[in-house]
Parts: structure tokens; C-alpha cells; sequence
């Protein structure tokens, strides 16, 4: 990773990549995202698969939940773009498509969970915070206790 801004002047919501996990996750944060007003959105959606290991879901499922959150990023943003990778490490992933598309900042939604099961799974917000080169943004919850 590179140390600091690619260009000293950029503008934190020229262009942010919008990491989505599926439909009901990327109508979520592309909603939270919303009052901010960015000027470019980048849906991203990677599919976790490695050479040599077994895939958590068949790629073309994947492929398939990667257009319907899409679909519902685009819902909210109307000219947003959209970017699938492949690969195990989904931070990684998520930081060479943010260079591959020339992000300004990344924008996500914690998906929560216990200790656990955040130690688990290597706790992606953790990585998204601690090892970017470019602005991460975490965008607030809605609170749904109605």
C-alpha cells in the first residue's frame, strides 16, 4: 500500500467504491450512503473463490448475487457503476479494486457480529480500517428497533 493521498486535493466523495455482501446489504449501505451526496458510486461485490480451494458458493450463484445488489445499489443511485472481483482475501480484494477504479474513499456498512465470529472471519473492518491507503468511510446504522 502506498502512504498517503494519491492527490492532495481530491474531494473524499468524487468517486467511493461501495463494498456490498448482497441485495438486502447493498440497498442498506447505498441508503446510508445517500445523504452524503457523492459525486460517483462504485458497487463492488466480491466473489470468494481461490485457486485450489472450494468456493463458498458456486460462481454463477455468486455472479447472479452480485447483479441483484447491483441492481439495488443503482435503486439509489441511478448511474452507479459497478465492479466484480474474485479472490479469498476480501479486503484485498476490496483495496485493488478501489486503485483499479481510482476510488476517492471506500464506503461500507459493518455487518456486525460477536467477537467470534469477527475473529473469525479476520474481521474485514478492522482491515478496511488499519491497512487502506485511500479514506475509509463507516456509515452509520439505521436503527431498526420500531
Amino acid at each position: 500500500m502506498n502512504s498517503g493521498p494519491r492527490d492532495g486535493n481530491r474531494n473524499l466523495l468524487a468517486h467511493v467504491l461501495l463494498p456490498v455482501a448482497n441485495e438486502d446489504d447493498a440497498q442498506a449501505t447505498a441508503t446510508a450512503l445517500e445523504p452524503y451526496e457523492p459525486a460517483r458510486v462504485t458497487a463492488l461485490h466480491v466473489v470468494e473463490k481461490g485457486a485450489g480451494v472450494p468456493d463458498k458458493t458456486p460462481v454463477k450463484q455468486s455472479e447472479e448475487l452480485a447483479e441483484a445488489s447491483y441492481a439495488a445499489v443503482r435503486s439509489v443511485f441511478p448511474d452507479a457503476d459497478d465492479h466484480t472481483a474474485y479472490g479469498r482475501d476480501v479486503a484485498a480484494e476490496i483495496f485493488e479494486a478501489a486503485e483499479e477504479v481510482e476510488a476517492s474513499a471506500i464506503a461500507y456498512r459493518s455487518r456486525g457480529g460477536g467477537r467470534l465470529m469477527q475473529f473469525l472471519s479476520g474481521d474485514l473492518s478492522l482491515k478496511l480500517v488499519t491497512n487502506a491507503d485511500i479514506p475509509v468511510i463507516a456509515l452509520p446504522h439505521e436503527d431498526t428497533d420500531e
